[in-house]
């Protein structure tokens, strides 16, 4: 079966034409090959056996309209004689054996006329008469009008349900579009059903986009009221001692960075414009950049090339935040990069403690921390990091997986990302 609904449609609409088709050659070849064919054959057998009986054969052969002469031993042909396409001749050669004795040959050179060798009393003579008084006129135009038309009916049908398949194909890839974070312009069309699913998929498309946008400015109206009273507190801890002050400044710092992580959540997926970018362009200026941090960080391997569509912003924060989350609770990070024609996969391996199978689905969901695998004493996260990047990789049609690293032993995160 076709995998698309354009070529199950086609499918639909050639079966029926197909199986009719078929069933009406064989009902025509039946009733007109051979049904017409055995008795006209029959009837000018009969007329055939009138002529050789007649005591005036040449008065009765006129009557009949068929055409008597005597021929001489050699000039009867060695074999039956017919064109290699005639069918309805085998039917014709046959009848003929069967209902005239002494026949010795059939001669069917065309559709105009049948000559028919019978030994008589008088010896060997040929009789000559219309072809159209054993067999049906033209019995083929049956079926090739059949095809031509059939061919034509089919072919405005395709094009009408073409025409009909077109606005799913546009929803299909609005759709699409959408789900990997870009918005494309669609109208609904076509049929009442395709126009309601139309409506239905703009209204939730403006349902979540509403929704995307208060959880924004929800979460940045939180952080941004949160940065008065930090900024407050620094201020009036700098009138401290310095020894007094820096447990308390270490603090502050951490709520500031906690407060720099629900920003950056609050921002999302849908930062910066999609455009085509070089990825692996894009990798190596992150591993440029954490190399200049002085970030165990390193490029192992990149396979293909090419451009994908993607917001970069959004993909160098996800990937950073793989790599942050690598070194910091690892000695080291290795990234990695695969395109194909339909995936882009970027790779993030570390040696640190990994993530538990069970528990790595939890450590997707925002605000998770899972202490007893990694170790939170290396970095007080606020447990968005995964959840950014999965966002991100959602946005772009993809999925963030979390597998155990085989080569570093640690985590290994595949952000990969629909081309």
């Amino acid at each position: 079966m076709p995998r698309s609904l354009s070529g199950r449609a086609t499918l639909i609409l050639l079966l029926p034409v197909v199986t009719v088709t078929l069933v009406v050659s064989v009902v025509s070849v039946q009733r007109l090959f051979e049904g017409v064919t055995d008795q006209m054959t029959t009837t000018a057998a009969r007329e055939v056996r009138l002529v050789l009986g007649a005591t005036d054969r040449s008065e009765v052969a006129q009557y009949l309209g068929i055409q008597v002469t005597p021929v001489a031993v050699d000039q009867v042909p060695v074999e039956n004689l017919r064109r290699w396409f005639d069918f309805t001749g085998l039917l014709v050669i046959r009848q003929f054996g069967d209902l005239l004795p002494g026949l010795l040959a059939v001669e069917l050179p065309g559709d105009n006329v049948v000559r028919l060798y019978v030994e008589s009393e008088e010896g060997p003579v040929r009789l000559r008469f219309d072809r159209r008084r054993v067999s049906a006129s033209n019995p083929h135009q049956l079926l090739v009008n059949m095809v031509i038309f059939g061919a034509i009916m089919t072919l405005v049908a395709y094009v009408y349900l073409r025409n009909q398949l077109r606005p799913i194909t546009r929803l299909a890839r609005a759709a699409e579009a959408f789900g990997r974070g870009r918005m494309e312009e669609y109208r609904p069309r076509g049929a009442l059903e395709v126009r309601a699913a139309g409506n239905a998929f703009l209204d939730m498309r403006a349902r979540i986009e509403r929704q995307i946008e208060q959880r924004t400015l929800m979460l940045s109206g939180v952080s941004h009221d949160l940065r008065t009273p930090l900024t407050r507190l620094r201020l009036g801890l700098s009138l401290l001692n310095e020894e007094d002050a820096a447990p308390l400044l270490r603090d502050v710092q951490d709520m500031e960075r906690l407060v720099n992580e629900f920003l950056d959540f609050a921002q999302g997926a849908r930062e910066g414009e999609t455009e085509r970018v070089d990825p692996v362009a894009l990798i190596r200026r992150i591993v440029a950049d954490c190399e200049r941090a002085e970030m165990p960080v390193s490029l192992r391997e990149v396979e293909g090339e090419g451009l994908v569509k993607m917001r970069p912003v959004s993909v160098r924060r996800a990937v950073e935040n793989l790599v942050n989350n690598a070194v910091r609770y690892g000695s080291r990070a290795e990234l990695s990069l695969q395109m194909t024609e339909r995936s882009l996969r970027i790779r993030v391996e570390d040696d640190g403690p990994g993530i538990p199978a069970d528990r790595r689905e939890e450590a997707l969901r925002p605000f998770s921390r899972l202490e007893p695998a990694r170790n939170q004493n290396k970095g007080s996260g606020v447990g968005l990091g995964l959840a950014i990047a999965m966002d991100i990789a959602r946005a772009h049609g993809g999925t963030l997986r979390l597998e155990q690293s085989a080569r570093l032993g640690g985590l290994q995160a595949d952000l990969v990302i629909a081309r």
